[in-house]
């Protein structure tokens, strides 16, 4: 499908584009497309040669990796989102599969020409960089979140960064099911049902996909948000840099 103004506007607001000179861009996307997928379709399975960067403009895309029979949520993405950047930027493999969780519409740009279009402009390169290091500091983050919580405290500041992105109110929407949620949290369904029980404690109810908070301070001091782990804990960007960087979607996603 040919690019839209419209979408094109879309994309042009990511971060490594928006500084790109219109002649840089156009070398970026030369050959992309818009595709189409329903709901349930497989983007990319783990191992396969990625020809393309993905970019999500409409609809949510779960990213995973399996091992033996064991099968783990790693991010859900929603727009306007990448994914497998690192995978093009160095040429190499999938280290992820991706589904489409609902329909979903994506821009697939040819991995060559932006690797082309970072070589030609090392301005372009730094950007592309930028949006690399924050998805490292992202992953880190994820690691330090699983590592160093347990289950329930890992649910707790997932709830409070949700309650964060939908403008602090005190009923939020899960925005997956609980079979999703679960495996994105490193644990199984029933883990999370015992997770959510101990968080009753602390004012957190729970009605099928709504979430509703009775006591947040409460919810605050057992979750202790940090904030070298959550990027929704406040801060000055003078303190650790910008955390907006770190994308709040995908890998954050977990956080």
């Amino acid at each position: 499908m040919v690019l839209r103004i419209k979408d094109t506007d879309r994309i042009r607001d990511l971060a490594f584009f928006r500084t790109a000179s219109d002649e840089i861009f156009d070398e970026a996307v030369s050959g992309a497309f818009l595709q189409r997928f329903p709901a349930g379709t497989t983007l990319l399975m783990e191992g396969d040669t990625v020809d393309f960067l993905y970019v999500l403009l409409d609809g949510a895309v779960e990213l995973g990796a399996g091992w033996k029979s064991r099968d783990s949520t790693l991010a859900i993405l929603k727009p306007v989102s990448t994914f497998i950047l690192a995978a093009v930027v160095l040429d190499s493999d999938a280290l992820m599969s991706a589904v489409t969780l609902e329909r979903s519409e994506l821009l697939m740009i040819p991995g060559e020409s932006l690797r082309r279009a970072m070589k030609s402009d090392p301005a372009f390169g730094f950007a592309v960089s930028q949006e690399l290091a924050g998805c490292y500091r992202g992953l880190v983050r994820s690691i330090k979140n699983h590592k160093l919580r347990d289950s329930t405290e890992r649910l707790a500041n997932y709830l409070l960064t949700q309650r964060a992105r939908q403008g602090g109110n005190d009923t939020i929407t899960l925005p997956h099911e609980k079979r999703v949620l679960a495996s994105l949290l490193g644990m199984t369904p029933e883990n999370l049902s015992r997770a959510f029980s101990k968080l009753s404690a602390q004012g957190v109810a729970v009605d099928g996909a709504k979430v509703r908070f009775d006591k947040v301070q409460a919810l605050e001091r057992y979750a202790r948000p940090s904030p070298l782990i959550d990027n929704h804990f406040p801060q000055g960007e003078s303190q650790l840099g910008k955390a907006h960087t770190e994308r709040q979607q995908g890998v954050l996603d977990a956080l």
